[in-house]
Parts: structure tokens; sequence; C-alpha cells
């Protein structure tokens, strides 16, 4: 048994935002505490909406701005100010609630929160643990005009922030920057884990799944089916939900569908379903809880993730495979990720075949649905994604490290 440890996180939003990477982070500090062990959070300050999940003592709010039009994010200069908020943070975890010294970091964040927490471990003469949760080349390239010109801007504040940690300008140069710090990075899938090495990022990267709450999956035994599509998401261009109601339209089928989220395309959304005549049949259910969109997937007929060539794991359909749902998916890596329990998007060249061959697989899953021969999730997407087992690999590497 591992002694107890104080493990400081630090991420580019507030874990009670919406987002796979804050979802991780909130359930790795539930269970990692429910193993005996501390965790202090310090992320943005959240404006607009209440801390949700979230114990009160736990994170450390650091000063922010809101970003418009989605008030849920924050952004935030790194300096000296900020700095000090960190430490005084911690300090007051430390003597007020009684926690030891932090034993390590653990950096779950790629801009402003990877700088404050590598700063933060050098000068706490500790080690830092990275996962890595975003593929920044994609990101980038799918919701900024001028993408070569915002990486190369990103590489140089990454130079300034972190001196020492290396040249280059695209998305692969600034992760082994940030890495280059790390004594173990991680990876949430072992596709993404793959291209990290072979981008020298790290040497090894450790594979270790974000996962469900084991405690929501119980409580989640019977729910009453609703013979729907599910899409769950950020409402941004690499998720790709525009392309999932174009192909839906054109798919012809009657399944209903239910739209999960929100992001700077819900009107661009809501307005083509309008002017499609889809009204009655997408339903635009906004932001959720955790709990209450897990009822949803489970109840769904299918699972519908459309993003290509960005997801780091993506969550949602190991989320669906261990509710009994099976899944649409337009990526082949998290395809031969989940192994089964799918029905796989044909690939194609260009965003309108694209958009062909998911109208061709939402048919089938109609049809499969009406036969009562949907394809069933895989025994080990079912086993080896519950929270309770990857805090357990997460300790293991935190063990490597100490």
């Amino acid at each position: 048994m591992i002694r107890p440890l104080h493990v400081v996180m630090f991420g580019d939003q507030h874990p009670a935002t919406s987002g796979g990477a804050q979802v991780a982070m909130r359930l790795q500090m539930k269970y990692l505490e429910r193993a005996g062990h501390a965790v202090t959070i310090v992320s943005p300050r959240r404006h607009g909406f209440n801390q949700q999940h979230m114990p009160g003592n736990v994170c450390v709010d650091v000063p922010a701005i809101g970003v418009p039009p989605d008030w849920e994010y924050s952004a935030v200069w790194p300096g000296k100010t900020v700095e000090r908020a960190v430490d005084r943070g911690v300090v007051r975890r430390t003597t007020h609630d009684g926690l030891p010294l932090p034993d390590l970091v653990h950096v779950q964040a790629d801009y402003w929160g990877a700088f404050l927490g590598y700063r933060f471990a050098e000068r706490a003469r500790i080690p830092v643990v990275h996962t890595m949760h975003n593929r920044v080349d994609a990101g980038i390239a799918a919701t900024a005009p001028f993408p070569r010109a915002v990486l190369a801007a990103i590489n140089l504040w990454r130079r300034i922030e972190l001196p020492g940690s290396g040249g280059g300008w695209d998305g692969w140069a600034h992760l082994r920057g940030l890495a280059s710090g790390a004594a173990a990075v991680t990876a949430p899938s072992s596709h993404f884990a793959r291209r990290l090495e072979e981008h020298g990022v790290a040497r090894s990267v450790h594979v270790v799944w974000n996962g469900i709450d084991d405690d929501q999956l119980a409580r989640l035994g019977g729910s009453a089916p609703s013979g729907a599509l599910v899409w769950v998401g950020r409402m941004s261009p690499e998720k790709r939900l525009m392309p999932f109601l174009e192909a839906y339209a054109e798919s012809g089928i009657r399944l209903p569908v239910e739209i999960i989220g929100s992001g700077f395309q819900r009107d661009e959304a809501e307005r083509f379903a309008r002017d499609c005549g889809l009204r009655d049949r997408v339903i635009f259910r906004g932001r959720m809880s955790y709990g209450d969109t897990l009822a949803r997937i489970a109840s769904a007929t299918a699972l519908v993730q459309t993003s290509i060539d960005f997801e780091a794991q993506g969550m949602t359909p190991f989320e669906a495979a261990q509710l009994g749902t099976p899944s649409v998916i337009s990526d082949p890596d998290i395809a031969d990720e989940m192994g089964g329990g799918i029905w796989r998007v044909e690939h194609a060249d260009s965003e309108r075949g694209r958009i062909a061959a998911l109208a061709h697989a939402l048919r089938a899953v109609e049809r499969d649905a009406a036969r009562g021969s949907v394809p069933e999730p895989t025994e080990k997407v079912r086993r080896e994604f519950l929270q309770s087992s990857r805090t357990a690999a997460m300790l293991e590497v935190y063990r490597s490290v100490l």
C-alpha cells in the first residue's frame, strides 16, 4: 500500500465545467480521496455557473477572465500574481486543512495550467506526472483561422513561460516542450500514446484510460429506453456536430436525436434543424449534469461520436459501452480501441463523403435496432473502464515516479 499522498492537479479549466479532461480530474480526485489520498486542484476561477460536483475546499481558484460568449470557460495569464495565488492556496490546504506537503504535481493541461503546474513543481522541488488530454495540432486547426500562426505564437509563449523547454513551432513541439519537464507522461488511449511516442513527446507513454464513476454506474442499472440517438459534446467545429445533423437529415431515418452540451455552434445547429424541418425529432437538451448525461446515454439506442482525428480518448463511447449502449464511431482509432460494440463509419477522403458514410451508418442503426440485432460492447471495455481501476493504475504511475 502506497503511503497517503498529497497530489496537486493543474487544469486549464475549472473541473466543474464541461469537458472530458474536467470529468477525468473530478473522478480521479474522488477515487484518490476514497483510497486515502489528498488532492488539491488548481484551476481558473469559474464565471457564471455554480461549482456543482466540487467540495468547497478542494479547489484553488486563481484569478481569471471569462471567455465570451460561453462564459462557462475562463482564461488565465500565468504571471506572478497568479503564482502567488497558487502558493497561498496550497499553503491553506496544508495548514488550515491539515494536509501533508505536496508529493507530486499532476498536470492535466496544455496551456496556462501546464505552465503554472511545472513552475509550481520547480518551486516545491517535486516531480510532475503529465496526462496529455489534447491533440493540440488538430484542435487549433479546427478552430483557428490561421492555425500555423497560432501554433507559432503558442510555442513562443511556452518558451517564455518555461525557459529551456525546447524549440519547434507545431503542436507536437509544444507538447514535447511541456513533457520535457515531466517525470512521467500518460495518455488516455493507446492510439494517442502511440502518436505521442512517434512524435517524440516522450520515449514511453503510460496508457491510463479515463473511467466512468463506479457509483453512477451502479445507480443506472435499469434505465428506461428512449429509442433515441444521443450526441454529447462541445458544440465546436472539431466535434463535427453540423456534419452529424447534415448526415441525419440525409439519412431519412425516424429515430429521434438528443443533443447534449452547448457551445459556439448551438445557434447554427438549432437553425439548421429548424430549416430542415427536424425540430420535432432533434431535441437540444443543453448542458446536463454528469449523472443525467449518463442516464440519457444508458437509455439511448446508440451514442453517436463524430469527431475525427481529434480526440485523445473519446470518453463517451467508453461510457456508453459500460452502460450497455453501442456507439456510432467516425474516428477509426477510437473504433479500433473499442474493439466491438460499434457501428463503424467508413473512411472517406472528403467531408461530403464522410457525411454520406455517416448517413449510411445511421440507417444501419435504425435497421439493426428494428431487428433487435445491435452490436454488444466488449467485455474488456466494460471491465477496465471503471474509475476505481483507472485510479489504481494511476497510483502505479505515481509510485514509479516517487
